[in-house]
């Protein structure tokens, strides 16, 4: 934890800061009827009729300095679509600079083809998260906005479709994008837990 609210709050020189995780099993639901707006006096309606069209996968690279994503859609997410993700990175990035890549603990982030190639390219740092705390990942409040603005509301008649409409999503958002303003540092996180676990354990008795 102190290792990646260090990279938020004060990230090392000639380098670039990514939080970089997948959002798998994106289905393509198309509703069998339309959404209706919220209007005067009745909120929004959504049917909870649906035909499931597959599913998909979204890898991004959030850079935590000013917002830009990185991204790819796929259809999996084993070892080998990570492997291809990290080489977009490399390709999409200056080559002079350090990257810090904060991930999950995922098993594809430690697999063995991974840990040779990162052993090749030794520009590549890896931070992980601690268990259970992907919220220290910026990249997840990312997939939220595309959840709430790209997916929650449209109707797909396809997975091909959905694809269209994350990778329309990511162009607009990279065109104007505001960096998260990171302000917890590890010692108020943990006090924080601390408070929580102390309340709890009262209740609990």
């Amino acid at each position: 934890m102190r290792d990646i609210t260090g990279l938020y709050l004060n990230p090392p020189d000639h380098a670039l800061v990514l939080c970089v995780d997948e959002k798998s099993q994106i289905q393509a639901l198309e509703r069998t009827q339309p959404v209706l707006p919220m209007g005067f006096g009745y909120v929004e309606g959504v049917t909870h009729d649906y035909i499931r069209h597959g599913t998909t996968t979204l890898f991004a690279a959030l850079d935590v300095a000013n917002d830009q994503g990185i991204s790819r859609v796929r259809a999996q997410h084993r070892h080998q679509e990570f492997l291809d993700f990290l080489r977009q990175i490399d390709k999409q990035t200056p080559q002079e600079l350090d990257l810090h890549l904060i991930v999950d603990n995922y098993v594809t982030q430690k697999h063995g083809k991974v840990k040779a190639w990162l052993a090749r390219n030794p520009r590549f740092h890896l931070h992980f998260t601690p268990t259970y705390t992907s919220c220290l990942n910026q990249v997840e409040r990312w997939f939220a906005l595309i959840t709430e603005r790209a997916i929650r509301r449209n109707s797909f008649t396809s997975v091909r479709e959905l694809k269209q409409q994350i990778e329309l999503f990511v162009q607009r958002y990279n065109a104007d994008a505001t960096p998260f303003q990171w302000v917890a540092t590890a010692d108020s996180i943990l006090q924080k837990i601390e408070r929580i676990a102390k309340r709890t354990s009262a209740t609990a008795h």
